[in-house]
């Protein structure tokens, strides 16, 4: 039994947003309340501190199998339990990809013997990520894959994500989609505009991604199923996403912090560190990010955490790979950039960054609720430090935020009623 004591409890979902006991037992939340005691329960003691549901990342690449150098199961789990998680979702652009039920097994196994989260792999909607012949999502389903995607690629024809749409519902996997028109790349490594111009890089439209995102939206509207619109970073983006949700398409989408936070001015002098895909943008994306977030455009924030060894961002800026790091900065980004500036509360970055993730995936989890599991996390949304990117449990350090002064400190994250 756990008992914790005199925290400022947090969870729009169910109205808590006040100081108050949570009593665990078996892994689960027994009593909610003040003044709570239980002989022989172990005592946490959360005054000054919050507690909210524990924080759900659904997209994450943890890159093992198979890229072990970049990231592995243990070394991005301890980021995330880190950064306040209790949950991740990972990517299946591993190798082998994520396409059989043996990688997901081997994923679940793997992490449950680390046991620092919990990890939901994603699988892949085609064999080998090719785009071509769709994977066997039943199998995969079975297994434990609680999502299908490509990431990392978009699927290229709408004739097989069409398919893959329909297919997918038959087993009550989100279907989520890397958005990216490839024809209309021209060998872009930024955003198109000013300061690519600059600094004679080729740019990338922001049509790249809002085609393929209005293509989605229009495949889900015409079968009436639902698509999961990947780490959105444009204001048409925003838009096309919003005017599906007014039309009644069952179309969700999430975004990353570095969208809400940085501006492709951010790349200065070629750092690599804030190259990514989709790439930073201009302050009227930015701007527009923040407004979804703020109107419910947005159901989920997420890292999109890409780790990469040194070497592979120590490159010319065209050929330095796409990503950064995320999962143990994103909670303080959310605070600084979003709560202390008024754009929303805290109660709604947490919804967005554990509810909202939760529904989306259709798992039990993201709520304070008597019967849940226990999975909590407790933090300081305002206690200040500065980001130190050596101290980072990931192995890979491409962070664009290092020597960067952020609010909110994690204590420790609650996992099945275990202190971690």
């Amino acid at each position: 039994m756990l008992l914790i004591k005199n925290g400022h409890l947090i969870d729009k979902a169910n109205g808590l947003d006040s100081v108050a006991d949570i009593l665990i037992k078996d892994g689960r939340i027994a009593e909610i309340g003040v003044g709570l005691s239980a002989e022989g329960a172990s005592v946490y003691d959360a005054s000054g501190k919050y507690v909210s549901p524990g924080l759900i990342d659904m997209h994450v690449h943890l890159r093992e199998p198979g890229q072990e150098y970049k990231e592995d199961i243990e070394s991005g789990t301890r980021a995330a339990q880190k950064g306040g998680f209790t949950a991740v979702c990972c990517m299946p652009n591993t190798a082998p990809v994520t396409d059989s039920a043996a990688v997901v097994k081997f994923i679940k196994d793997r992490a449950k013997e680390v046991g620092m989260c919990k990890v939901y792999p994603i699988a892949a909607i085609t064999k080998g990520m090719k785009g071509e012949e769709l994977s066997e999502m039943g199998e995969l389903r079975e297994a434990g894959a609680i999502a299908v995607s490509d990431d990392g690629k978009p699927v290229k024809s709408g004739g097989v994500m069409q398919r893959a749409i329909k297919y997918a519902s038959m087993f009550d996997l989100p279907v989520i989609s890397h958005c990216e028109e490839m024809s209309l790349m021209d060998g872009g490594v930024m955003n198109e505009g000013i300061t690519a111009t600059s600094l004679g890089l080729r740019g990338i439209s922001p049509a790249v991604e809002e085609v393929m995102v209005s293509r989605d939206i229009l495949i889900a509207e015409h079968e009436g199923l639902p698509v999961h619109i990947a780490h959105i970073s444009t204001k048409g983006s925003a838009e096309l996403v919003r005017q599906g949700k007014r039309r009644g398409v069952k179309v969700t989408c999430e975004t990353c912090p570095h969208y809400f936070s940085l501006t492709e001015e951010a790349v200065g002098d070629f750092d690599t560190n804030a190259k990514m895909n989709p790439p930073l943008r201009t302050q009227e994306d930015v701007d527009a990010i923040i407004a979804a977030i703020q109107d419910g455009t947005v159901d989920a924030i997420v890292t999109d955490h890409a780790p990469h060894h040194i070497d592979e961002k120590r490159l010319e800026f065209e050929l330095a790979m796409n990503g950064i790091i995320g999962l143990e900065t994103s909670l303080p980004l959310g605070i600084t950039k979003l709560v202390k500036t008024g754009k929303i509360t805290l109660a709604d970055l947490i919804y967005l960054m554990s509810t909202g993730p939760a529904k989306v995936l259709g798992i039990e989890a993201g709520e304070i609720k008597v019967g849940r599991a226990a999975d909590l996390t407790v933090f300081d949304p305002d206690e200040k430090y500065t980001v130190d990117v050596s101290a980072f449990q990931s192995k890979s350090k491409n962070c664009p935020y290092d020597g960067m002064e952020l609010y909110g400190k994690v204590y420790n994250t609650i996992l099945d009623g275990v202190v971690k």
